[in-house]
């Protein structure tokens, strides 16, 4: 595989271009076993929109903005799959697939290569959540591995050291130890792969404990992301030697970084499995690091217990209709199930078909304002409900006791007569369920994750979105390894504006709520029997996730644009505020002066709406059923993202 990045230098743009060549292949693998056609050519991005990478308000853009590969195209493979957030992990992950492993296999390799390469992102110190469909039993299961509060924690965790010491946690919430949530990722994994494996486990952590020990060039992304972060970086021993030079400086692209102890820990788990990682040395490692008051950190009050004892959960997948389709997300305690199928369940009422972008290209052309006005008041209905009622149902229950309340029919098409053609909300208000036993408080920021979308020649499939939240997480760095700050996605404050207790409150063993969305979709029969698996699609990007993802399902159900296309287009959409984004990094938007010479920003201003053109930072991936075994897939090229398969 050939990856070439070009960085200019601080203040000048980022050319990224990732050919894809057929380098995946061993002397003994066939020639084109993990190869696909260049799908990229390199684009300079003008000043203002997208470039060198720069830091982001944090609320709305997790991690740095990288630039925009433009005129990608989609790649297509014969029975197998795979897209990541890095090439290094897809042609790990695509290895494993083409030597006979199933789809939880390839998740595994490309999780611990993600973990080296990308560790501003995701790794084995985090969380998260996977779709897995199985071809053989035509079943859909939910995973959850998403982080938990210690037993220790107490509803004002995050707000103060204790009821005594008022103060906020030290330096802030984020880099304390008040911030790390008991990990999740890898005994998922643990459980995924007993159930669907074939790979031995062992086999599985070859390919990131090699690259840990040789090393690896730092990409353009991850130099940006360290630069942006090194004041933070800098507190915690570790993580400063590690990614910090002796000035205090980044280490820059092109440096070989090799990471020891991550080789030691992933030979643990290899040979030990899961427990590994939650007891015995690892263990202890993790309960020193977060616990510790080393720099005046407020330490965390995890325990070799809550360790020892976290468990994944399986939970039903929350499968609903779209039209012809079957759309499968992740239920809570993410809320990005709930909100797409809301989402999608309000838009079923209006004809998107007849919205199509104008002069659609490779790069998914541009979307009319009409389009974006209607998709948007849809986001904001949506994320109303999901503000309020969603949070983890192990502890607060939903309305009626189900998403089904949230997600009627009759309910959806109800709040659609809410959005005015002409005008936009502004802000919506939830639905009324009648007394319930939440308030709504101010929303906490949501950052950083990576997306795995994978299909192997079996026919199984899975969408994972993993995360250790903010960009390096809490910034502990511990045997190799980036703690999260995931506790930061409660809510630090129990009581909403109104008095009542908020739903996403800090509550011991619970899980933050999350807008990770994971998602398969599936034809469906006109009796509503599930047909065959056609799309798997997911993205990073904090609470921005959802609107990342019905984008491409839009573009692609709707549009009818390919998967390349629909993830490479604009990136739009709101939360439920009066702002609406619209990612200046793409060619396709004039973000120059705040968008004040583009038609379409002038056009939705004009309805209502306080527009934004800052960059955006989704990483979608999207994988297209091409026939009865082929595939068509598409990575979005505002990361480093790449597609491979086996070749036609």
């Amino acid at each position: 595989m050939r990856v070439r990045h070009i960085w200019t230098g601080a203040g000048a743009a980022l050319v990224l271009t990732v050919g894809l060549m057929t380098g995946c292949s061993s002397d003994t693998d066939k020639a084109d076993a993990c190869a696909s056609a260049p799908n990229g050519t390199p684009v300079s991005a003008a000043p203002g929109t997208a470039g060198a990478p720069t830091s982001q308000n944090i609320s709305t853009n997790p991690e740095i903005a990288s630039g925009y590969r433009s005129n990608m195209t989609a790649v297509r493979t014969s029975s197998y799959a795979v897209a990541t957030a890095n090439p290094l992990a897809t042609d790990a992950a695509c290895k494993i697939l083409n030597n006979g492993g199933t789809a939880a296999d390839a998740l595994i390799t490309a999780q611990t290569v993600l973990g080296l390469v990308e560790p501003q992102a995701s790794g084995l110190g985090g969380g998260s959540f996977m779709l897995y469909y199985d071809a053989a039993t035509k079943s859909v299961d939910a995973y959850d591995g998403r982080e938990i509060a210690p037993a220790g924690a107490t509803e004002n965790y995050l707000r103060w050291v204790s009821d005594t010491d008022r103060s906020e946690p030290k330096p802030n919430t984020r880099a304390s130890g008040r911030s790390i949530g008991v990990p999740g990722v890898l005994r998922m994994l643990e459980l995924a792969h007993q159930e669907h494996g074939k790979t031995g486990w062992r086999e599985l952590f070859d390919p990131a404990t090699s690259l840990a020990d040789q090393g690896f060039s730092i990409s353009p992304r991850l130099a940006g992301q360290i630069a942006d972060s090194a004041k933070d970086l800098a507190r915690d021993e570790a993580a400063k030697a590690y990614f910090l030079n002796p000035d205090g400086t980044g280490k820059p692209a092109g440096t070989n970084l090799a990471n020891p102890a991550m080789a030691k820990t992933l030979s643990a788990i290899a040979s030990e499995g899961a427990q590994a990682f939650y007891t015995g040395a690892i263990a202890r490692d993790i309960v020193d690091a977060a616990g510790s008051a080393s720099g005046g950190r407020t330490p965390s009050l995890i325990t070799a217990s809550d360790l020892a004892g976290y468990q994944p959960k399986k939970r039903s997948a929350l499968c609903t209709g779209y039209r012809s389709h079957e759309i499968c997300g992740m239920p809570a305690p993410s809320s990005g199930g709930i909100a797409v199928a809301a989402t999608l369940g309000i838009l079923e009422n209006f004809d998107l078909a007849a919205l199509r972008p104008d002069n659609i290209d490779h790069n998914g052309g541009k979307p009319k304002a009409e389009a974006v006005h209607i998709i948007s008041e849809a986001e904001r209905l949506a994320y109303a409900d999901r503000n309020k009622y969603v949070a983890d149902t192990d502890f607060i229950p939903l309305p009626g006791n189900s998403p089904q309340t949230l997600l009627n029919k009759d309910y959806l098409k109800q709040r659609s007569s809410l959005i005015n053609p002409g005008h936009s909300m502004g802000t919506a208000q939830p639905g009324d369920f009648g007394p319930v036993p939440v308030g709504v408080g101010p929303q906490p920021p949501e950052h950083g994750t990576s997306h795995i979308s994978v299909v192997d020649k079996y026919g199984n499939a899975a969408s994972m979105t993993t995360t250790v939240e903010s960009a390096f997480g809490s910034f502990h760095l511990v045997d190799g390894l980036v703690l999260n700050n995931q506790l930061t996605d409660f809510s630090a404050d129990p009581l909403g504006t109104d008095g009542a207790p908020v739903a996403n409150r800090v509550q011991p063993n619970k899980r933050p709520r999350s807008s990770m969305s994971p998602t398969l979709v599936f034809d469906r029969a006109a009796d509503g029997a599930r047909g065959d698996l056609t799309q798997v699609v997911g993205s990073p990007g904090g609470s921005v996730i959802i609107q990342y993802v019905l984008k491409s399902l839009i573009g692609v159900l709707d549009w009818g644009l390919d998967p390349q296309q629909a993830v490479s287009g604009v990136d739009f959409g709101a939360a439920n505020t009066p702002e609406t984004g619209i990612g200046g990094e793409h060619p396709a938007i004039n973000a120059s002066d705040n968008g004040d010479h583009d038609p379409l920003v002038l056009r939705l201003r004009e309805l209502g709406h306080k527009v934004s053109v800052a960059p955006q930072t989704s990483g979608l991936s999207a994988l297209q059923r091409d026939g009865t075994s082929g595939w068509i897939g598409g990575a979005d090229p505002r990361r480093e993202g790449a597609v491979l398969g086996d070749t036609h």
